[in-house]
């Protein structure tokens, strides 16, 4: 056990992810001692260089609800991204004014999911949160809800916190709520227990998550945090579940709650985003020949390989690619509209490009954008 907890305390680049559970009040506001407390375990994990602090934060719809007199959380969009836009203001201050005591400066990052499956905006994502750990900053990153819609949205901050572990090469992810691990049923029933180490899916059968939705203000629960682990650990990156009150001794390389490990390697770095944080925008289906050639072959999706278009997207839009039964075989980013792919339908690139001009002598979808859901 020791040696596994090895990887939590060499540990340099760390992302943390806190609920908003762990910080608001029974009604909903901000609570100051809990930031304050969360604030007091990040800054001396930081201690003299020692580790850069990328902290993922919910709680921005939270903390704007007292002030615009709501007694809950919304379910309309419309309300959440105003309670969002007064709220992220007072918790970016609030983590601000906490900092403060230690010297620490902190810098509000505000993601969509759009933003990061294109290849510029996720470069420009990357070198921010970079920077800013660079100059000594702490990055606090939240998805961005005031302006964020439903095909936009990562739709838990449990699994923007893996992909952005992903996106600034962390060596670790802390993800803090208020259950200290992951039992093998309801922790709060009599004989559940907590289970130390996840190694791999066969070390989750069986056991008993729960639904992803829970109530009170967040919107996020085991599910999530497990999918969240998963999709990180894949990327080779070590997980650590806990409470926000374990902190502390989750960043220390303590045994504390849950440590996922890592079952796979990085991979390139937007795919990984493409696949867990992208909404299709429409799809294109493909003859057998195609399937093969990008699932197994990897290579781009050509013209030829095309029987047929659904939805309404844009050149640069997420598109699934279907098999003949339907089934998603992978996604990618297309170079064309909509409008424009019945007309490439089953043709070469050559016959194309003599009719239409050199502009439709390319791919459908480049290799290089494109990311395998299923192997055929």
């Amino acid at each position: 056990m020791a040696a596994a907890r090895q990887d939590v305390v060499e540990a340099r680049r760390v992302v943390v992810k806190v609920g908003s559970s762990s910080l608001t009040t029974a009604s909903g506001g901000l609570d100051a001692d809990r930031v304050d407390a969360l604030v007091d375990v990040l800054a001396t994990a930081r201690g003299d260089g020692a580790k850069e602090i990328v902290l993922v934060s919910s709680g921005a719809i939270a903390a704007g609800l007292a002030p615009l007199g709501l007694d809950r959380r919304p379910r309309d969009l419309a309300r959440q991204q105003a309670a969002a836009s007064v709220g992220q203001g007072l918790l970016v201050a609030r983590y601000t004014a906490s900092f403060a005591r230690y010297g620490v400066r902190v810098g509000q990052v505000l993601l969509t999911s759009d933003d990061i499956s294109r290849r510029a905006h996720y470069r420009n994502a990357y070198r921010t949160l970079d920077q800013l750990l660079v100059m000594g900053a702490v990055p606090v990153v939240n998805e961005n809800d005031t302006v964020a819609t439903d095909e936009i949205r990562f739709g838990d901050n449990d699994r923007l916190a893996s992909l952005v572990a992903h996106l600034v090469r962390a060596d670790l992810l802390v993800l803090l709520s208020d259950v200290d691990g992951l039992y093998d049923g309801d922790p709060r029933s009599p004989g559940a227990t907590r289970i130390d180490e996840v190694a791999g899916p066969a070390d989750l059968e069986g056991v008993t998550i729960g639904s992803a939705g829970k109530a009170g203000v967040g919107t996020g629960g085991m599910v999530t945090k497990v999918e969240a682990a998963r999709i990180a650990a894949a990327a080779g990156i070590p997980v650590v579940l806990t409470s926000a009150s374990h902190a502390a001794d989750a960043l220390a390389g303590r045994v504390t709650g849950t440590l996922f490990h890592r079952t796979g390697k990085r991979s390139a770095d937007r795919l990984l985003w493409l696949a867990h944080a992208s909404t299709p925008r429409g799809a294109l289906r493909l003859d057998p020949g195609a399937v093969k050639a990008v699932t197994e072959r990897r290579t781009s999706l050509l013209p030829a390989g095309l029987t047929g278009v659904e939805g309404q997207f844009v050149a640069g839009d997420p598109v699934d690619l279907l098999d003949e039964s339907g089934r998603a075989v992978a996604r990618g980013l297309v170079n064309f509209d909509a409008r424009e792919v019945p007309r490439l339908l089953g043709r070469s690139t050559h016959d194309l490009a003599r009719e239409f001009g050199p502009a439709y002598e390319r791919e459908v979808v480049h290799r290089d954008d494109l990311v395998v859901l299923h192997q055929h």
